[in-house]
């Protein structure tokens, strides 16, 4: 879940656009204000985590881990003093991020040629095959400069158009025809760097940088001649990590400043790009238009259908009262009761294990309050790229604040299901759900550290977030459940009865799992397109700032999740089945299934592990990803589908 994180996700258009027409003297948002140089001003470096990407020969993922650019087996050259980690975010910790100092010197407006980080470093076997193997799985550097990331510069062959795509390249494979098996692909490790670094001026003697590109370069005779000063070698002459014996390495670079006209306010554009954008506008337009023509045509059947039915029960009342008075209502052709009335003493009933229930509730509306602000705040241009890591710790932050919600929600309902157990009430609503995904997060956490992957959240930021858990969430939950029972608990419109009444069996699509089945697809039918480009985002460490689409999702797939299980909620009760509150949030909760099983055929289509540890990975954070979704949309279910029965039940009239 890096991205859910990390490489998670990043800023929106709406947030370039909302500063692109301000001065430089203007206010910007949290996380994007310039930093202005001077001529010979020094422009740090900072080095992150090596990352996996898609490989050349198939453009599938091999690898989830990440590791230390500072990790021995690269023996990437060292500052003087030694690296110093850079102050990150929560969510950029959590994410994956380890930003460091770095060796190398960036001197605003000084080009430099063939300059030398270190001394040379010496490679044995091991380590040699460590990062052959890497190379191997399509590894990528990652650079920042500015708040920028180092880039390389890529056309997209559709429109031709370049773009810059954050990361570079830590070696390629070198196969001598397109015939050449995997096992014989000689493996070239890069050693050299041209960075070039664009600016603009800002103002008088006052520069800021809007874009860096990186060339990685791999020469086998680069030496040290004096100083920093080096001697690069031949590029027809890469080099080769040897395997069987110790290899010899220089780490040189060159630096190259370039003038741009692009402004600050918009430099993060040509990072953000999409390959062929009439696919993802169609693909989102058909969606919204079939959900919605979908939501229209359940509404308006149903409104139809309700008003008949309401019309018919309180005649029959009527003629009822008629009766007593001495006038037969057989006479006027009228049948007696049937449908969804028919069950109106029983539709009110506790449901079975009310106290899960309404925790799963409270969560879930813990949730919905997260998603949506998050979403609303990213679109709005809040969440800056610049600032690495803000979209991961807004949603911890808020997800934390909203426990007050959660706790609400969560006494409330199970003191109109008529619960007893309070104090568990009170105790669970924080604890059982986040408990289930940190303990799951925790051992997944295990195989990354095992790995000696730099994703391996510290165990000290663990105790962090644990500590922010019970300091602030758990005491607002508890506030928010004590609010909740001291409210009064939402009142049945009809009496219940002391008997259950006998369900008739279900047949057909009625049947709980058919029509989980049937009504999942749906709301996941609003939200694929846009899963597909966070999966993009989370597993290949892509920018995604498509927030202002994820909006529309985020309401179409609210929209969708109500209107098919109140659809199927009245399906059940005119079977004479009452037990809808749990079959309510199956209904809509169903679609996290669909969500798992996209993720299964990503796996097989974008990704191929070389090792089964980084499947573990996956599918672990598929699955905590998929329970949230389920939690999320089963408690939309439900209360669709509870005020839609409070609304029906109220609207007849019952002796």
């Amino acid at each position: 879940m890096r991205a859910f994180q990390n490489p998670l996700l990043s800023a929106t258009l709406s947030s370039l656009a909302l500063i692109a027409p301000f001065p430089a003297s203007a206010f910007y948002l949290p996380g994007v204000a310039p930093t202005s140089y001077r001529i010979g001003d020094e422009v740090p470096l900072y080095v992150n985590s090596l990352t996996p990407t898609d490989t050349d020969d198939d453009r599938k993922l091999r690898s989830v881990f990440s590791f230390d650019y500072y990790h021995d087996a690269f023996h990437y050259c060292k500052p003087k003093d030694g690296p110093k980690n850079i102050q990150e975010s929560l969510g950029s910790i959590i994410f994956g991020d380890r930003i460091k100092t770095s060796a190398y010197v960036l001197r605003m407006g000084q080009n430099e040629t063939c300059k030398a980080t270190c001394g040379s470093q010496i490679f044995p076997p091991d380590d040699a095959k460590f990062v052959n193997s890497r190379i191997n799985q399509g590894y990528d550097m990652n650079w920042l400069i500015d708040g920028l990331p180092a880039a390389q510069q890529l056309m997209d062959p559709e429109d031709n158009s370049t773009f810059y795509s954050p990361g570079f390249a830590l070696g390629y494979v070198y196969a001598e025809d397109d015939e050449t098996p995997q096992e014989d692909m000689i493996p070239i490790f890069n050693n050299h760097y041209n960075i070039f670094v664009d600016f603009h001026q800002a103002g008088h003697d006052s520069y800021r940088v809007v874009g860096v590109l990186v060339e990685p370069m791999s020469l086998k005779s680069s030496k040290n001649v004096n100083g920093d000063q080096a001697q690069c070698g031949d590029i027809d002459h890469p080099l080769v990590l040897s395997e069987d014996s110790t290899t010899e390495v220089t780490f040189t670079y060159s630096v190259f400043w370039r003038d741009s006209a692009t402004p600050f306010a918009t430099r993060w554009d040509k990072y953000l790009h999409v390959y062929d954008p009439r696919i993802h506008w169609l693909s989102l337009v058909n969606s919204a238009v079939i959900v919605i023509f979908l939501i229209t045509t359940v509404s308006t059947i149903l409104v139809r259908t309700l008003r008949k039915d309401i019309a018919r029960y309180n005649r029959l009342d009527q003629f009822a009262l008629d009766d007593l008075s001495g006038t037969s209502a057989v006479e006027d052709g009228v049948q007696e009761d049937s449908g969804w009335k028919l069950v109106h003493g029983d539709v009110f009933r506790a449901p079975k294990n009310p106290l899960l229930l309404s925790v799963l509730l409270g969560n879930g509306a813990q949730l919905f309050m997260m998603a949506g602000f998050t979403i609303a705040f990213a679109m709005l241009g809040f969440l800056s790229p610049s600032n690495r890591g803000a979209l991961g710790t807004i949603m911890i932050l808020l997800y934390t604040f909203f426990g007050s919600i959660g706790g609400y929600v969560s006494a409330r309902t199970y003191k109109s299901f008529g619960g007893e157990k309070w104090k568990q009430n009170f105790a669970l609503t924080p604890l059982a759900l986040p408990l289930v995904v940190f303990s799951t997060f925790f051992l997944l956490n295990l195989f990354v550290w095992a790995r000696q992957a730099s994703g391996a959240v510290p165990f000290l930021t663990m105790f962090v977030i644990v500590g922010l858990w019970f300091v602030i969430s758990v005491p607002l939950s508890i506030a928010g459940s004590w609010a909740g029972f001291r409210h009064p608990a939402v009142e049945a419109p009809v009496r219940t009865n002391q008997i259950p009444r006998q369900i008739p069996q279900a047949s057909g699509y009625l049947r709980p799992l058919p029509s989980m089945l049937i009504a999942g697809v749906l709301p996941f039918g609003a939200i694929f397109v846009e899963l597909y480009f966070i999966m993009n985002s989370i597993w290949f460490s892509k920018v995604y700032y498509m927030f202002g689409f994820l909006f529309v999702c985020y309401g179409l797939m609210i929209m969708t999740c109500a209107s098919v299980t109140v659809l199927m909620v009245y399906f059940v009760l005119c079977a004479e089945d009452y037990h809808w509150q749990w079959r309510s949030f199956f209904t809509a909760g169903a679609s996290a299934g669909y969500v798992f099983l996209s993720a299964i055929l990503y796996w097989l289509r974008a990704l191929s592990f070389t090792s089964w540890t980084s499947g573990v990975l996956y599918l672990g954070y598929s699955a905590l990803i998929s329970l949230m979704v389920f939690v999320l949309t089963g408690s939309i279910g439900f209360f669709a589908s509870w005020m839609f029965v409070l609304k029906i039940y109220r609207s007849i009239k019952v002796d």
